[in-house]
């Protein structure tokens, strides 16, 4: 039985009907949540009821352990690699003199922003309702955030985690990954994250606060065949 960690998309949108589109053989979120996508498994009809979520002109991200087939109505416009990666220990909370504030739908247009200005990852309008996120505010500027993004029943996974240019070399985005993580363990679930294997600054980061390399990821960018 396949470990659900090596499907974490399948995995979340499994469990969070109310962010999904699709089928019991492949699933997306909706088209403003977020951009990934996945099918169950790499059979011929799962593969096909992938191509079938993905309209003209669109594209989603799947990520997963196993090689990705790609289905025949989609084609491959990027492939990368990626590392997951868990909490190993318990994380605490750092401190800082900034206070970390709670973010929600007010600071939605803001997030994107930041997001869009930043490239954390696939970034939409209502990503923010993925999960818990939390911010630091610098002269009522959004300079950093955090926050939860894939979830399923004993895992919740860190991501959306930036800074803004102007705030840089503060370890905002250090502070907020660990108050994320901490968050995530307080309620009894297992951290986890990811990042571009060859975001070596990233992963330092991410071990200095407890995370442990798991496995290697693959991602890619899938679009509809013209």
């Amino acid at each position: 039985m396949m470990n659900r960690l090596d499907r974490p998309v399948w995995a979340a949108l499994a469990h969070a009907p109310q962010l999904a589109e699709g089928g019991a053989l492949a699933k997306r979120y909706r088209r403003d949540v977020n951009l990934f996508a996945a099918a169950c498994d790499d059979s011929a009809a799962s593969l096909a009821a992938l191509g079938a979520l993905v309209g003209e002109g669109e594209s989603v991200f799947v990520l997963q352990v196993p090689a990705i087939r790609v289905p025949d109505a989609l084609r491959a416009v990027r492939e990368a690699q990626g590392v997951q990666m868990l909490a190993a220990r318990p994380v605490a909370p750092e401190a800082g003199a900034e206070a970390i504030v709670p973010l929600g739908e007010a600071d939605a247009p803001e997030m994107l922003g930041l997001a869009q200005l930043t490239e954390p990852g696939p970034f939409l309008s209502r990503t923010h309702s993925m999960g818990r996120f939390v911010g630091v505010r610098i002269d009522g500027r959004l300079a950093a955030m955090a926050g939860e993004r894939m979830r399923f029943p004993g895992f919740a996974e860190v991501s959306g985690v930036c800074t803004h240019p102007d705030f840089r070399g503060r370890g905002l985005a250090r502070r907020l990954s660990s108050v994320v993580a901490h968050t995530i363990q307080q309620r009894g679930e297992q951290a986890f994250l990811h990042a571009w294997a060859s975001n070596r600054a990233a992963i330092a980061l991410y071990e200095s606060l407890g995370f442990e390399f798991r496995t290697a990821v693959q991602v890619a960018v899938l679009t509809r065949r013209s």
